[in-house]
């Protein structure tokens, strides 16, 4: 049985994740339960109930039966479950967690309908109307977007990604098909690059908040929310990499199989193929290409633009080093 919080003489500081953030390894971990989808399957009571815990022990108030596993529990469904800046509770389909299964469905989707211009077009937009939940609840900080921004980064990752897929088809016809089966990576990986920057362009325009080691807001860094947009907009495309490459490669080999040649029925289990091979991969990819930056990130101040060093030194109690969360 786990020991009891209360006897401990060193409590565990829940203020930073179980596992150390400086390494990767580390990283992996911890992203490995913020991104566990078996957290959507938990009840409003229980999230309530971790959070409360997880704010009385922030107050130092701490129930007599509470254990070192029970608190870490606690910890780890509100990480997934509120906002790591504003502790406002995130939509479920924008939460981490939701990556794995969610991509899972519309990846295969993306992979199985990229012939016909209907596929192409309905499978984009419900993966950019995707995207753009997950994008703007995984902002970074207090960032505020005004709907008409959301509009137009939606319309334009949406676009792109059909013009892409569109072209690429275009392109391709006709051609080795593992080229064809291709072309939905590539169109997601434009649409990434539009929708990300846009949806958190008020990050640029404002600057990403840059706070001490207790929390307090210091100053905004127009430089560390490029840095942090790219970031993240890596991270994206690397996630969906290994399955939405590797998977038409697995499933061109399994088309020209005879047994596939000789059964007409078999047309029909590319869906569930490639969704059952997309699931398997992006289990591991989720938390392992989150963990590619640190979330939590530490800056010297004397590596950010000159006006916010002069912002931030100009305080009597200047800290050398501060903190931006980058978002997911």
């Amino acid at each position: 049985m786990s020991e009891l919080v209360s006897n401990l003489k060193t409590r565990p500081d829940i203020s930073k994740p179980q596992w150390s953030q400086r390494t990767y390894y580390g990283r992996v971990r911890h992203f490995f339960t913020l991104t566990n989808p078996l957290t959507l399957t938990s009840s409003v009571a229980r999230q309530e109930q971790c959070r409360q815990i997880v704010l009385d022990y922030k107050n130092g108030k701490v129930s007599p039966t509470l254990t070192v596993s029970e608190l870490w529990k606690a910890k780890t469904l509100y990480d997934s479950t509120y906002h790591p800046d504003t502790g406002e509770k995130m939509f479920f389909l924008g939460r981490m967690s939701a990556q794995m299964p969610a991509n899972m469905l519309i990846n295969g989707m993306l992979l199985s309908l990229y012939r016909t211009f209907p596929g192409v077009v309905f499978s984009h937009w419900i993966n950019q109307s995707f995207n753009a939940v997950v994008n703007y609840t995984n902002r970074s900080g207090n960032s505020k977007t005004s709907n008409e921004r959301l509009i137009l980064s939606y319309s334009c990752a949406t676009g792109g990604a059909m013009a892409a897929a569109l072209s690429l088809n275009a392109m391709v016809k006709n051609k080795n098909s593992i080229a064809a089966r291709l072309v939905p990576f590539a169109a997601v990986a434009l649409a990434n690059t539009i929708n990300i920057p846009m949806i958190r362009s008020n990050e640029v325009t404002e600057g990403l908040e840059l706070r001490d080691e207790n929390g307090e807001l210091l100053a905004r860094s127009r430089q560390m929310a490029i840095l942090s947009i790219a970031q993240v907009t890596l991270s994206r495309i690397a996630m969906a990499m290994p399955d939405m490459v590797m998977t038409p490669i697995i499933m061109n080999r399994i088309t020209r199989t005879m047994y596939y040649r000789t059964r007409p029925w078999m047309k029909y289990s590319e869906y569930p193929i490639q969704t059952m091979l997309a699931g398997m991969a992006l289990f591991f990819t989720t938390p392992m290409c989150c963990a590619l930056f640190p979330q939590k990130t530490a800056v010297e101040v004397t590596k950010l633009e000159a006006s916010v060093q002069k912002e931030i030194f100009s305080r009597a109690d200047a800290p050398e080093v501060v903190f931006y969360n980058k978002g997911l």
